[in-house]
């Protein structure tokens, strides 16, 4: 037999185990975030369906820390989740959906259910749609990476201005250019996550990376529902 056949034969065979095994590392990473997104949404619920819980909540100082706890959970995941087992790492990430959803209640008392349910189905289309883009590409989305962070300080900047200006132009401008740096951020994130899939990873290791990997896109998801909300959401006033 042609050796060149046996070496192609063998390079495919090698592509395809890769293949494989990168398909079931990214499923792992969407199934994280999916489920991450279903806790969230669940709390988030049974919270605003609930008056004793909102007052507890929103009606005592407890809220800022039901506000800020998010972030703290985030820069604790990311700064240690190598340090963490795994079963550790996925503890603190349902913990973060949770404390997250508590966070959101507020937008069943702002908003009606229709509209939510209706941003949540073209913020879930428009991320999958660049979801799969990030992933499918053979462009090299790195570039992005500078423009996006630039605009994402922007973001935060300017909606602390917005706190004391309170301009509602100004609202619909900062919502608007999030959806743009969050859309982004969808393909480039994903990208990345899969850029940083490596075949030889122990178990642990790639299941850390999925875990991490999902809340990149959990907050790429959740940070373009609540841009997209504030656009289309139809007040309850």
């Amino acid at each position: 037999m042609d050796d060149r056949y046996l070496a192609r034969t063998a390079a495919a065979t090698r592509t395809l185990e890769i293949d494989e095994g990168l398909r079931s590392y990214m499923l792992s990473v969407y199934n994280y975030m999916a489920l991450g997104l279903a806790l969230t949404g669940l709390t988030a619920y049974v919270t605003a369906s609930s008056p004793a819980l909102l007052g507890v909540i929103f009606g005592t100082p407890l809220q800022w820390v039901v506000m800020l706890a998010p972030l703290g959970f985030v820069f604790f995941l990311g700064a240690r989740i190598h340090r963490m087992s795994v079963s550790t790492a996925q503890l603190v990430f349902w913990a973060f959906a949770v404390v997250m959803g508590l966070s959101m209640a507020s937008i069943f008392l702002v908003f009606t259910y229709t509209s939510i349910a209706r941003v949540f189905f073209i913020t879930a289309a428009t991320f999958g749609a660049m979801s799969l883009y990030g992933y499918t590409t053979r462009r090299d989305l790195t570039s992005w990476g500078t423009f996006l962070f630039m605009g994402l300080i922007g973001l935060i900047v300017a909606s602390l201005v917005n706190l004391f200006v309170q301009s509602s132009a100004f609202h619909f401008a900062i919502s608007l250019v999030g959806v743009v740096v969050f859309v982004g951020l969808t393909a480039y994130d994903t990208q990345r996550i899969k850029e940083e899939y490596y075949e030889f990873d122990s178990p642990e290791t790639s299941a850390r990376k999925a875990i991490l990997g999902a809340l990149m896109l959990y907050l790429d998801f959740i940070n373009l529902f609540i841009m997209l909300l504030r656009l289309f959401g139809q007040s309850r006033d």
